[in-house]
């Protein structure tokens, strides 16, 4: 991986081409993410930076965190993510990454929080059938069969049944990038990415583009 930066998903938006086709874009607000702290394989074990985002009201920030911020002489963010790139060595703390670091046409793979549903039914997270709604039926959004009674006796792994839907990482992998607008720290990309608005992604370079 030779860029990342991290961003804030603003909601969907469509483009036109020149040609006058329509393309479904998500708005990412990604940047500028200020390097906090630099690893090394010396130090650390292994080589990455740490990036900031995300404007924070320095109250909101504890001295430890707020310590760390004023050691590497930046502004206190919201977020501390790391980032492994295939070569650190042209980062250096007090650098920022910005957006104009992909250009339009880059392959992207975006990572974030999906929407998180509670603790949801098998019909609402699993798409299942309901069973009939006759009032003699008695069994209507139920999970189903369980398994046989006699072989093999047991619930098989896996097994579609209720429990928590969303709240975890995803990642969506070879989107392109619509647009890129430096001004606004802005990028545009192609179809859909995890997580609700205002949610914390990370944009990296694809890893099959």
């Amino acid at each position: 991986m030779n860029k990342a930066i991290i961003g804030k998903k603003i909601g969907m938006s469509q483009i036109f081409t020149t040609d006058g086709k329509v393309i479904p874009v998500t708005v990412v607000e990604a940047g500028p993410c200020p390097i906090v702290q630099k690893k090394t394989v010396a130090n650390d074990g292994y080589d990455a930076v740490q990036v900031a985002f995300g404007e924070v009201k320095a109250t909101k920030v504890t001295k430890p965190v707020a310590g760390h911020f004023k050691k590497a002489n930046v502004e206190p963010k919201r977020y501390l993510r790391e980032l492994k790139f295939a070569d650190c060595s042209g980062y250096e703390v007090g650098q920022t990454i910005t957006c104009d670091s992909f250009a339009e046409g880059d392959k992207v793979d975006v990572s974030g929080t999906s929407k998180g549903h509670g603790f949801s039914g098998v019909i609402q997270r699993w798409n299942q059938h309901r069973g009939p709604m006759a009032h003699g039926s008695g069994y209507h959004r139920g999970v189903g069969s369980m398994s046989a009674c006699s072989d093999p006796s047991r619930v098989f792994k896996n097994k579609h049944m209720p429990g928590q839907w969303g709240g975890e990482k995803v990642t969506v992998q070879n989107l392109t990038v619509a647009k890129v607008d430096k001004a606004k720290n802005i990028l545009l990309i192609k179809g859909a990415i995890p997580g609700p608005k205002g949610g914390l992604v990370v944009i990296k370079e694809s890893l099959k583009g």
